[in-house]
């Protein structure tokens, strides 16, 4: 809880040292895009700051954190779409060469942008479930209080969503 009319600036620093990783992985994995991710997880948080200095309250930063997170990636994605993109064929003929990964095994890496492909492909609100419960680590029920639905309706939207990208990954 940051309260706008009690000293904000110490209980925000806390929030953003809890939560900037967590949000940064959430905008990282929705949008594959680490550089632009650092720049929304920023965004994000200079925006929680305005509505702090406005004197608004914040109950629930962790919640605020990830709707505002996910409206940005919502803008983003609007963008994207009105503007088109390079596409990676056009750099690779262009003489770009991707960095090498030496972290990675050949066939881990392979796996896992087999998953993130399947992951672009599964539909709204799927997605966002299934992001904010493996890759964020959230539990159903702070998913459901950060997203105001009833924790229920987490659990199905997770269960479709694990449904659906499994399916995708086997095909």
């Amino acid at each position: 809880m940051i309260r706008a009319s009690n000293n904000p600036e110490s209980a925000f620093l806390a929030a953003y040292e809890e939560h900037a990783d967590a949000i940064f992985r959430h905008c990282a994995f929705r949008l594959f895009n680490r550089e632009r991710a650092k720049e929304l997880m920023q965004d994000t948080f200079c925006k929680a700051w305005e509505y702090i200095a406005k004197g608004n309250d914040i109950d629930n930063v962790k919640a605020f954190l990830y709707r505002t997170a996910d409206n940005l990636i919502v803008d983003e994605v609007r963008r994207r779409e009105r503007r088109p993109e390079t596409s990676l064929e056009d750099l690779m003929e262009s003489g770009w060469e991707p960095p090498a990964d030496d972290t990675q095994s050949p066939q881990d890496a392979t796996e896992l942008s087999r998953i993130r492909d399947a992951l672009t492909q599964v539909e709204e609100p799927y997605r966002s479930a299934l992001v904010m419960r493996y890759v964020d680590g959230l539990s159903p029920a702070e998913i459901a209080e950060m997203t105001g639905e009833s924790p229920n309706t987490i659990s199905v939207r997770l269960h479709r969503g694990l449904k659906s990208l499994r399916s995708r990954v086997d095909a």
